[in-house]
């Protein structure tokens, strides 16, 4: 009997830059998740399946075994800690920055050199705070689940801590990066268990998704 190989992806970036390594390894997807409602998503190998699920949750369906593999951000790796993850591969995709931003004319540098305690709003509270710790900033810490941009403008916080691709969004918001944190990118996660039992099948799959994201590097 053929072994069921389950990828857990996010839609969006992540879903439409890992599609050319899935070629790589002679897998397409057969439906679109942004017009499909479907939350398990069928492939040309009737041994193979994507699901979609939201990109926090990735390593934990991995983690766990619902997927056998899957592909999370470094950001994504890092608020989740990696436990029970084999991470075999930096897939060089979805690439973006991990930045401290501030509204257009917060003096940053003094704030931070006075030793305030500084209000940041953010997603990856755990990253921000070995960040903020490593430089001997006093911060509290706000949790938010989307626009993050929103927390200075309306005084909620002083900064953020955010994914930033174009810096786009923080211009239209008048907001200007103050602190680049570190360089992003997505990875193959894979089940522990599933790389040993799973071995033969996933083997070939992993080494065509390293050789096509050598081309991305």
């Amino acid at each position: 009997m053929t072994q069921q190989l389950t990828l857990a992806l996010s839609k969006g970036r992540i879903f439409e830059e890992t599609l050319p390594l899935l070629k790589a390894a002679g897998i397409e997807v057969t439906e679109d998740p942004e017009t499909s409602r479907k939350l398990i998503l069928p492939t040309n190998d009737p041994a193979v399946r994507v699901i979609i699920v939201r990109a926090s949750d990735v390593p934990t369906y991995v983690q766990y075994g619902a997927a056998d593999f899957g592909v999370a951000g470094k950001d994504v790796l890092l608020e989740h800690g990696g436990e029970g993850l084999y991470q075999p591969i930096d897939l060089n995709i979805a690439k973006c920055r991990l930045s401290v931003a501030v509204q257009e004319g917060f003096d940053y540098a003094s704030a931070v050199r006075q030793g305030a305690r500084l209000r940041v709003v953010t997603k990856y509270v755990k990253t921000a705070r070995e960040h903020f710790a490593s430089k001997g900033v006093h911060v509290d810490l706000i949790k938010l689940y989307g626009s993050m941009e929103l927390g200075p403008l309306v005084g909620l916080s002083d900064a953020i801590v955010d994914l930033v691709s174009t810096g786009g969004t923080l211009r239209a918001n008048k907001l200007v990066e103050v602190e680049h944190i570190m360089e992003i990118s997505s990875r193959l996660v894979v089940n522990q268990a599933a790389l040993k039992l799973k071995r033969e099948r996933l083997q070939p799959i992993l080494e065509a998704f390293e050789r096509a994201s050598q081309a991305n590097a």
